[in-house]
């Protein structure tokens, strides 16, 4: 439950510009949609896919280290850490399993299989964008538990891009189309509640220490 109160007292802290330019984001976020990277060791790539998802308005990120488990690198996310959700999983059966749990169909992004390009993609049901290693692509696990297959359209003799570009054109393109769509594919009210009062809070310095003071006073 959000305490209405405590994030009323807390945007009492922000400026104006700031609190109106929280609302004019929130209003192009969505979970519609989210991305999983998967054991991605180098982890400026991680970093950056964050960044698209926060530049385009993907809210959450699972990020899966099974293998490679690392903290974000700040400086190549430009403070998208502080706006974009983690959700960190020990294990590829585990994401796969909590993002079914949720609704969301597992699409694998991959250059070697035919069964959708990017401009087919049907966005109207929920998908997690599963993204994988530099080298390796993504395991053999997440193939197989795959709802679906998505490629970017290529004329070149490359067969894949970088990960951190490939999540930019694809978060970008259907973000795009979501946004163009008729689709209910906004944060609900409650959601953007909730963001408001964790962005006032990564906003606002001493935190801790204000918190303390406000709850005290409530005693």
């Amino acid at each position: 439950m959000i305490d209405l109160d405590y994030l009323a007292y807390l945007e009492t802290i922000l400026t104006d510009n700031r609190k109106e330019r929280f609302l004019e984001v929130l209003e192009n976020r969505t979970k519609h949609f989210t991305v999983a990277v998967e054991d991605v060791y180098q982890l400026h790539n991680t970093s950056a896919v964050m960044r698209s998802c926060e530049v385009f308005g993907i809210q959450e990120l699972n990020v899966i280290e099974q293998r490679f488990g690392k903290r974000i690198d700040k400086q190549i996310a430009m403070g998208a850490q502080k706006w974009v959700d983690i959700i960190r999983h020990d294990s590829v059966s585990g994401c796969i399993h909590s993002l079914k749990e949720q609704g969301y169909q597992i699409i694998a992004t991959t250059p070697h299989e035919q069964d959708c390009t990017l401009e087919k993609f049907d966005i109207s049901k929920p998908a997690a964008l599963f993204f994988g290693t530099e080298k390796e692509g993504l395991s053999e696990e997440v193939m197989q538990n795959a709802d679906g297959f998505l490629k970017i359209p290529m004329v070149g003799f490359t067969e894949s891009l970088n990960i951190s570009v490939s999540a930019a054109i694809i978060i970008q393109d259907l973000t795009n189309r979501l946004r163009r769509s008729d689709l209910d594919w906004k944060l609900t009210p409650d959601e953007i509640l909730q963001k408001r009062l964790d962005w006032a809070r990564n906003s606002i310095r001493n935190i801790k220490g204000i918190e303390e003071r406000y709850y005290q006073d409530k005693l």
